[in-house]
């Protein structure tokens, strides 16, 4: 019998508990220090402070993934990630306060000492607490007797990882080798190594062994009767392909397509609850950015019209999530004969190999001809490109579902057209209005492998923490005028 492993955040309420049992005792002691030697729960704005750390804390633990792999984290890096998730949830106790008009009711000074408490003194307890784990795993499952089945060119890597693991504590008592034969005496470093000429099963029913690890190369066949006799005598058998291990940058978990059980990889794997999390956001998002493009339509839609005669918004075919096309919306901001002026303005397009276009004075923009003092073009075309106002009817593309909020930039048909194998990963999600690439200098990146670098890393690093930090950057981005043409 094999015990499952806890998945997800359950298996880290112990240090959930121990930083929300810490954030009060500093709560109180910061008081103690600063304001008196008095019950702090007494006062009701302390205690409304009390309470509403907790839940921020409990709000950050939701939605993003502040102990993952906490119990790999070196003392450097867990300390790195105890200030983040102090950060991101006394960011969110402020925004709260300042929303309910009550952050000038409560003490900056406490709360900064509070918080220099705690960050210390959840580094410490978390660290205790992963020495308890450890210390634990050395005495539980140090009992549990592994036997690794692989073959001769991986059994030094298959048995120097599982020592380097050493947390998991496994007494190896020997390594069964698929593909030559060994001497009596024979050791791969320091474990007694088993060949060919061994009967293995009988080794493993006359011997402790709690469980098997058969570790196959590809070159290999299924060794499915050998399996399937371990499998009678009610030992748990871990069974890897090494191919399985082949793609380091992807993740994998089981799971059914039809009735066939699969191992499935990607980039990124997501839970339904945070699918949900990011269509809200997006819903709430178009709401309020549809009724800003209805006001912003108001004003720019005469200066358009007189300007370039013609539909006030554009809409043109992108491609979106994996391939699949729809149309895009935003307020023209060029002559309607662009497309075909297009062609004649390849030659000065900055994106050298042609992925994508950007030029410098873009003669298609509306009003491109006037300039300003400093001779660059001063059109209306020209504003509502650079203070990014164009864009704003995309959030009804976010209201659709074609698009999100934060997200890669969507590429033209011609575009597509011209993508190679690891160009196609921009779009494995849902495009987005704004994205890292975006933040990262939109118009000043020219080397569309750059842009496919900064996409893939969103991709792989996504949250919606991330996307709430994207998105607050964009607002700087914007308001600052930074890479917009």
């Amino acid at each position: 019998m094999h015990k499952k492993e806890m998945r997800g955040w359950l298996k880290h309420l112990d240090f959930i508990v121990l930083d929300v049992v810490m954030l009060q005792i500093c709560f109180v002691l910061s008081y103690w220090l600063w304001i008196g030697m008095e019950n702090p729960y007494s006062t009701y704005i302390y205690r409304y402070q009390a309470v509403l750390l907790t839940m921020c804390q409990l709000l950050v633990v939701l939605f993003n993934d502040s102990y993952k792999n906490i119990i790999r984290r070196t003392p450097a890096e867990e300390f790195i990630a105890t200030f983040r998730f102090e950060v991101s949830f006394m960011l969110v106790d402020i925004l709260i306060l300042f929303m309910v008009h009550q952050i000038y009711l409560i003490s900056r000074m406490h709360m900064g000492i509070m918080a220099v408490m705690y960050l210390f003194g959840s580094y410490f307890i978390r660290l205790l607490n992963k020495k308890r784990i450890f210390h634990s795993a050395m005495v539980r499952e140090g009992r549990r007797s592994l036997m690794v089945m692989t073959s001769s060119a991986l059994a030094a890597e298959v048995l120097k990882n599982l020592i380097d693991f050493s947390f998991q504590a496994y007494r190896i008592t020997g390594v069964y080798l698929m593909d030559r034969e060994c001497s009596d005496d024979e050791e791969i470093g320091g474990i007694p190594a088993m060949g060919t000429e061994t009967d293995i099963i009988n080794e493993i029913k006359m011997n402790w062994v709690d469980e098997v690890l058969v570790y196959q190369p590809d070159s290999m066949p299924y060794p499915r009767d050998m399996i399937d006799a371990i499998m009678d005598m009610g030992i748990t058998v871990h069974y890897c392909l090494e191919a399985l291990n082949a793609h380091d940058d992807s993740m994998q978990e089981v799971s059914k397509v039809g009735s066939y059980r699969v191992l499935t990889n990607s980039l990124k794997i997501v839970s339904n609850k945070q699918i949900i999390y990011k269509r809200i956001m997006d819903i709430a998002g178009g709401i309020v950015g549809c009724i800003l493009t209805g006001i912003i339509f108001i004003f720019i839609a005469p200066a358009i019209y007189i300007q370039s005669p013609g539909p006030i918004f554009f809409k043109q075919k992108r491609i979106g999530q994996n391939g699949k096309q729809f149309y895009m919306y935003k307020f023209r901001s060029m002559y309607m004969d662009a497309e075909e002026r297009k062609k004649a303005l390849m030659e000065q397009n900055k994106i050298s190999d042609g992925m994508m276009f950007k030029m410098d004075d873009d003669p298609r923009i509306i009003g491109s001809e006037k300039k300003d003092k400093n001779g660059k073009p001063a059109g209306i075309g020209n504003f509502i490109r650079r203070t990014s106002l164009d864009e704003f009817p995309q959030f009804f593309n976010v209201l659709k579902g074609d698009m999100s909020l934060v997200g890669t930039r969507p590429p033209t048909l011609d575009e597509w057209e011209k993508y190679d194998l690891h160009h196609r990963v921009r779009m494995s999600i849902k495009p987005g209005i704004t994205g890292l690439w975006q933040i990262s200098g939109r118009s000043d990146i020219t080397d569309f492998e750059e842009v496919v670098r900064l996409d893939r890393e969103y991709i792989q690093n996504w949250s919606i923490w991330l996307d709430f930090k994207i998105l607050l950057k964009t607002v700087g981005v914007v308001l600052r005028h930074e890479g917009a043409e």
